[in-house]
C-alpha cells in the first residue's frame, strides 16, 4: 500500500499534457474563417503550383478485348495552402494536422481518360498539413483507364497505356501542376504482373490549348509502357498448332488404300479451327490489324485445307481404271518422268533419270511415224509390214510347234502368195489355194489366237495405265510432302523472326 500511496503522489505531481487542447485550438483557428472554394494564394494573379507524381503498385487485369487498363495507383500530390500557416510554438508545438479533405481546398485532379463507373476511383483520405503551409494528399485508388490496344504483334507484342491526369476546372493560369519526379511514376513497391512484363513509365507535362476554352491547361501524362510474357502462348498455342500441322505433313505419307487418308487431314483442320477461336476470344474485335498469331493459324489453316483438296486429287487418281479415264500425255510428262526425276523417285526395274526420259521420248516418236507409214493390217496384228523381209525359220516344223504340217504348208504359201496384205480378205482369198479342212482350221486358229493376243494385250495396257495411274498418285504425294513441309518452316520461321521479341520470362 505505501508504494502504491508514493507513485500516486508522484503522478499527482508530475505536469498534466496540454497536446489535445492545443490541437482543438488549432483547429478552431485554421478552419474558423477558412473557405474551401477560396484558391490559397497570396497573390490571384498567379498559379498555384501542385507538385504531381504517382507511385504505381500493381497491374491488375489488362483487357484487350474492352481495350482497358485496369491498375492499382497510389497518387501524390503537394501544394502550399497560404491560409494553412501558424507559429507552432504558440500551439503547444503543433507541427503537423490531419485534416478530412471535404474541409480544404484540394486541386481537382482528374484522370481525363478514366473508364470507372464513378469516373474518380480514388480513396479521400485525410491531408497532411504542416505548419508551414504544405499539403500533402495521397490518395490510393483503382483505376480503369482506356487504352488503345495494338495487336499487330500478338502474342509478341509491347503497349502503352496514357494515363492523363489534370485540373478538370483550373486553366493553367490558376493551377500549374509540375512533375514530383522527372523520371516518371515510382516504381520501387512494384508487384510483378504474371502475364506482363513492365518496362518503364515515363511521366511529361503538357500544355494543351483546347477548342472550347481561349485559356491553356496543363495536364501530366504518364506511359505505361508493358510487355507480353510470351511464354504461355508459345507452349499453348504456337507449338500444339507447329504440331498439328506437322500431323498433317504426315498425312502425305499415309497410303491410300488405309482409307483413313482423308479423315486425317479433315480432323487436323477442325483442330486449327478449334485454336483460332480460342485466340480471337482474347483479342479486341476491331479491323485496324490482323495479329500476328492470326494471320500464322491463317496461313497453317489454309495449307492444310489445300492438303485435304489435294489429298482428293491423290484418292482420284490412285483409283482410276483404265475403263474411267485415260491418261493425258501431259500428265505422263510430268508426273510419270519429269516430277520423279526431280524428286529421286523410281519404280521398280525402272531407273528414271534425264537421259531415259529423253530416250522415251524420242522412242514414242520414232514409234508414231513408224505406224503411220504401216497398213492397217500391220498395224491391227503389230507385225511387220513387209513378210518378205522375214527370215524363214531353220526348222518350219519345229516353229509352228503342234499345229501339225498343215502350217508349214500355210506359212510357206502365205508368204509367196501375198506381198502387202492389206485386209482380212485378201488372207482368206490367199488361203484359198489350200484345201477346204486346212483352210477352215487355219482360219479359226488364226481368230482365236487374234482374240488371245489382243485380250492378253489389253489386260497389260490396263494393268500398265492401272499402275501409272497409282505412281502418278504416289508423285503427286511425294510433290506435297515436301511443298507443305517447307510452307510449314518458311511460315513458322517467318513469324518467329519478325516479333519483336521472341519469349519473355
Amino acid at each position: 500500500m505505501a508504494v502504491l500511496l508514493a507513485a500516486a503522489l508522484l503522478l499527482a505531481l508530475l505536469p498534466v499534457s496540454e497536446q489535445g487542447p492545443h490541437e482543438k485550438r488549432l483547429l478552431n483557428a485554421l478552419l474558423a474563417s477558412y473557405n474551401t472554394l477560396e484558391r490559397p494564394v497570396a497573390n490571384e494573379s498567379e498559379p498555384l503550383e501542385v507538385r504531381f507524381g504517382l507511385t504505381l503498385q500493381q497491374i491488375i487485369d489488362v483487357d484487350e478485348k474492352n481495350q482497358l487498363l485496369i491498375t492499382n495507383i497510389w497518387l501524390s500530390l503537394e501544394w502550399n495552402d497560404y491560409n494553412l500557416r501558424w507559429n507552432d510554438s504558440e500551439f503547444g508545438g503543433v507541427k503537423d494536422l490531419r485534416i478530412t479533405p471535404n474541409k480544404l481546398w484540394k486541386p481537382d485532379v482528374l484522370m481525363y481518360n478514366s473508364a470507372d463507373e464513378g469516373f474518380d476511383g480514388t480513396y479521400q483520405t485525410n491531408v497532411v498539413v504542416r505548419s508551414n503551409g504544405s499539403c500533402l494528399y495521397v490518395p490510393p485508388g483503382i483505376f480503369k483507364s482506356t487504352c488503345k490496344m495494338d495487336i499487330t504483334w500478338f502474342p509478341f507484342d509491347d503497349q502503352h497505356c496514357d494515363m492523363k491526369f489534370g485540373s478538370w476546372t483550373y486553366d493553367g493560369n490558376q493551377l500549374d501542376l509540375v512533375l514530383k519526379d522527372e523520371n516518371g511514376g515510382d516504381l520501387s513497391d512494384f508487384i510483378t504482373n504474371g502475364e506482363w512484363y513492365l518496362i518503364g513509365m515515363p511521366g511529361k507535362k503538357n500544355t494543351i490549348t483546347y477548342a472550347c476554352c481561349p485559356e491553356p491547361y496543363v495536364d501530366v501524362t504518364f506511359t505505361i509502357m508493358i510487355r507480353r510474357r510470351t511464354l504461355y502462348y508459345f507452349f499453348n498455342l504456337i507449338v500444339p498448332c507447329v504440331l498439328i500441322s506437322s500431323m498433317a505433313l504426315l498425312g502425305f505419307t499415309l497410303p491410300p488404300d488405309s482409307g483413313e487418308k482423308l479423315t486425317l487431314g479433315v480432323t487436323i483442320l477442325l483442330s486449327l479451327t478449334v485454336f483460332l477461336n480460342l485466340v480471337a476470344e482474347t483479342l479486341p474485335q476491331v479491323s485496324d490489324a490482323i495479329p500476328l498469331l492470326g494471320t500464322y493459324f491463317n496461313c497453317i489453316m489454309f495449307m492444310v485445307a489445300s492438303s485435304v483438296v489435294l489429298t482428293v486429287v491423290v484418292l482420284n487418281y490412285h483409283h482410276r481404271t483404265a475403263d474411267i479415264h485415260e491418261m493425258p500425255q501431259w500428265i505422263k510428262s510430268v508426273f510419270l518422268q519429269w516430277l520423279p526425276w526431280i524428286l529421286r523417285m523410281s519404280r521398280p526395274g525402272k531407273k528414271i533419270t534425264r537421259k531415259t526420259i529423253m530416250m522415251s521420248n524420242r522412242m514414242r516418236e520414232l514409234e508414231l511415224k513408224e505406224r503411220s507409214s504401216k497398213s492397217l493390217l500391220a498395224n491391227v496384228l503389230d507385225i511387220d509390214d513387209d513378210f518378205r523381209h522375214v527370215p524363214p525359220a531353220p526348222n518350219s516344223t519345229a516353229s509352228t510347234g503342234n499345229l501339225g504340217p498343215g502350217c508349214s504348208i500355210f506359212r510357206s504359201d502365205f508368204r509367196r502368195s501375198f506381198v502387202r496384205p492389206s485386209t482380212m480378205e485378201d488372207v482368206g482369198g490367199g488361203l484359198g489355194g489350200l484345201g477346204g479342212g486346212h483352210h477352215r482350221e487355219l482360219h479359226l486358229i488364226l481368230r482365236e489366237l487374234q482374240f488371245i493376243t489382243a485380250r492378253m494385250k489389253k489386260a497389260d495396257e490396263e494393268a500398265e495405265l492401272i499402275s501409272d495411274w497409282k505412281f502418278a498418285a504416289m508423285v503427286v504425294d511425294r510433290f506435297c510432302l515436301f511443298v507443305f513441309t517447307l510452307f510449314t518452316i518458311i511460315a513458322t520461321v517467318a513469324v518467329l523472326l519478325s516479333a519483336p521479341h521472341i519469349i519473355v520470362q
